[in-house]
């Protein structure tokens, strides 16, 4: 039977995940493809650090770059992280040394995802990177795959697990974002330092690498508008819901004439729609295709047996001999990122805004509006918050984001309004 010798950097959580999965299922791996994958050596930080794996037999290297001079190596699997550092090296060193390389490294795939790609074709090698947006959906493998041949219009999804979870707990029990923020650290959701999950810079990776498989551009982190979850009060949740709504962190990448539109926002989305039934921590991504139409793939989207599913299913290609560019087309061919002006992206938006509770505040802002030549749909106002002015929310009808945001900067500046206003898109699925 033949062979595929694997080595495995970094056994943290995913590391851990991977090598348990291909041992308690080689037989039936072995079975399907005809191929048996052996992890022949480890590197990780702390050789003695507690695991929940067994390591008999397995070669453990202090120096991790030396995995990639493994004579009895064929893929190098790097899980240790990071946009710099030992991870860029040692996938650097182990494609130039003819081997390939599987990675669930999102940050770096943003960030140096073509030059990586190149240095893979140019040495007849694999870059693979299931494992590097939103866990055990095979979103990247629908794409190289199943979806060649259409040509891809949008694509957009929840693709954090721990913003998903933390506003589903605070529209469900009615919290606000601290205290559901903290429970879910408790759980092991959010990381002590939750600021790449919460501020959407999880999310921007994994979309940077999707919008690049969807239209044949570069990564390119510069070009993602990038807004987090911080701001959300339990009273968003609440009006989003009697308005028909719920609330989620999405990513969003369009293609439109002019360029391409690519932001992280907490967006509205229908009641009635698929994303405002995806709770908890799993994610969705949404594909529209030109010949298949929307199409939707739904699961978990990190943890150690999902994320560790996307690897070994990159494992299994390699084993089968299926290879295949890995941006799709070849990496020299990809295009400059052509970001969509502010005065192309269109769409209707909730406001919120904490105001002086006086006779004469709703008509200053009604009037900003108007002269930004923006229609209010509907507007909402109840109650009285002792010391925090009231809240007012605004559903405007649609109108482009520079006159959006001019009329926002316009609405922070005056006295009757305490705190810098909340913009939300509504968007339509």
């Amino acid at each position: 039977m033949k062979k595929l010798n694997i080595a495995i950097a970094g056994l943290g959580t995913v590391g851990c995940g991977t090598y348990q999965l291909l041992k308690d299922n080689a037989a039936s791996i072995e079975e399907s493809i005809g191929t048996s994958i052996h992890v022949v050596a480890v590197s990780a930080r702390d050789r003695d650090k507690p695991r929940p794996i067994d390591l008999a037999g397995v070669r453990f290297v202090e120096d991790t770059l030396a995995l990639a001079d493994l004579p009895d190596v064929d893929v190098v699997v790097e899980l240790i992280g990071g946009i710099e550092g030992v991870a860029k090296n040692l996938c650097e060193k182990a494609l130039s040394n003819g081997k390939s390389v599987v990675t669930a490294n999102k940050a770096m795939l943003a960030h140096h995802g073509v030059a990586l790609g190149a240095l893979a074709e140019k040495n007849d090698v694999s870059l693979s990177f299931e494992a590097a947006a939103c866990g055990g959906i095979p979103i990247i493998k629908t794409m190289r795959e199943a979806m060649v041949g259409n040509r891809i219009l949008s694509v957009q999804g929840i693709m954090n697990g721990t913003c998903n979870y933390i506003l589903t707990r605070m529209a469900r029990d009615h919290l606000e974002f601290a205290d559901v923020l903290a429970q879910a650290q408790a759980l092991g959701y959010a990381e002590a330092d939750p600021t790449a999950d919460v501020d959407g810079f999880d999310t921007a990776h994994k979309l940077c690498i999707l919008t690049a498989l969807s239209f044949g551009v570069k990564p390119t982190m510069a070009s993602v508008s990038i807004e987090g979850i911080r701001r959300i009060s339990s009273v968003d949740l609440a009006y989003a819901a009697e308005l028909g709504y719920r609330l989620k962190l999405l990513g969003v990448a369009k293609l439109h004439k002019d360029g391409i539109e690519q932001r992280v926002s907490p967006c509205l989305v229908p009641l009635s729609s698929t994303l405002a039934s995806v709770d908890e921590v799993l994610n969705a991504v949404q594909l529209q295709g030109d010949a298949v139409g929307p199409l939707n793939l739904i699961g978990r989207g990190a943890g150690a047996q999902a994320t560790a599913s996307a690897v070994v299913g990159d494992l299994i290609d390699l084993a089968r001999g299926h290879k295949v560019n890995p941006w799709i087309r070849p990496s020299s061919s990809l295009t400059d990122f052509t970001p969509l002006p502010l005065e192309g992206r269109i769409g209707r938006w909730y406001l919120r805004l904490q105001v002086t509770d006086k006779a004469g505040v709703l008509a200053d802002i009604a009037a900003i509006l108007r002269d930004n030549a923006i229609s209010i749909e509907s507007l909402l106002q109840r109650g009285k918050q002792d010391g925090t002015g009231v809240p007012v929310i605004i559903v405007t009808h649609q109108t482009n984001e520079a006159k959006l945001r001019a009329a926002l900067a316009q609405m922070a500046v005056l006295d009757t309004v305490w705190e810098e206003p909340l913009c939300l898109r509504i968007e339509q699925e």
